[in-house]
């Protein structure tokens, strides 16, 4: 099957309307005005013209380049750039400017620095919770390549949720991630419930990359073990053509099939769709998570 093949077989499902308001330019050009980045446009999302034309955004900080090279990303690997110290004050500007009741933060990875940017994730927690003190928060963060002390660093800030994306089954995880590891991974998820209880502990996967439907239960089981509280489910949409191929399109129902088996697993609240990331509707998530 050709590349363009491949294009041309995506199911009706996951084809986006472009929404009909006009605030996605608006929401661009706040961000362009205070340098800042987001996941949304580094990751190629496809709900992107939804989500900005809600006014809302993912802060992406620590840069536009990643020290790690994982296979499914759109994020560019290369040489980091310089922490901007100012930063957390422009993230929490763009948050009261959009008027955001719920915040979300990620980063690019950053093995060079000696924290794993924790100490500029916190510092942003800081600066949004001064800027709106009523706002929730939450933070996707990487791996810190284990430290314990830096996870506390960034629970010591007091995110409402904190969230680590497994990303994939075990079996695929050396090829899609391998400067990750799936184990570590698991074990900063329980370390997050051990060290705060009562953060709402979050992660997702993808599917599409080549797993089992019994690979992504057998994840799934993975992560109720760990002390999820939420846990998300979506599609694998190749960014660009030197990306792994989608090896299937996963039909809605099938979808279905994974949320009720989160349940039966004790998981509170598994949201498990063909558009589902991380980040989309992440308040709705959150406020799951906190009745959970």
């Amino acid at each position: 099957m050709s590349e363009s093949e491949d294009i041309l077989r995506i199911p009706p499902w996951l084809r986006v309307k472009l929404p009909q308001s006009r605030c996605k330019g608006g929401t661009r050009d706040l961000l362009a005005d205070l340098n800042l980045n987001t996941v949304c446009q580094g990751a190629k999302c496809p709900n992107l013209f939804e989500c900005f034309g809600k006014g809302v955004a993912t802060f992406l900080i620590l840069g536009r380049n990643c020290t790690r090279d994982c296979r499914f990303c759109n994020i560019s690997p290369g040489a980091p750039q310089p922490v901007e110290p100012d930063e957390p004050e422009r993230v929490a500007e763009a948050a009261r400017r959009l008027e955001l009741s719920h915040v979300v933060v990620t980063s690019v990875t950053r093995d060079d620095l000696a924290d794993g940017g924790a100490g500029h994730f916190a510092a942003t927690l800081r600066a949004i919770r001064q800027a709106l003190p009523r706002a929730t928060t939450e933070v996707l963060i990487p791996d810190f390549k284990g430290e314990e002390g830096d996870l506390r660093t960034v629970l010591g800030a007091r995110p409402d949720v904190l969230n680590h994306n497994l990303e994939t089954a075990r079996a695929l995880s050396p090829k899609i991630r391998p400067q990750a590891d799936y184990a570590r991974s698991l074990e900063l998820l329980r370390r997050s419930k051990a060290i705060a209880p009562d953060t709402p502990v979050k992660s997702g996967l993808m599917v599409g990359l080549g797993e089992t439907d019994e690979q992504v239960r057998e994840t799934m089981r993975d992560l109720a073990g760990a002390g999820c509280d939420i846990v998300t489910v979506g599609q694998y949409m190749r960014p660009s053509l030197q990306h792994p191929p989608v090896k299937r399109y996963v039909h809605p129902d099938v979808f279905e099939e994974y949320a009720r088996y989160g349940e039966s697993l004790g998981i509170p609240h598994t949201f498990a769709a063909p558009l589902v990331r991380s980040s989309y509707n992440a308040e709705m998530f959150a406020r799951a998570g906190k009745e959970a």
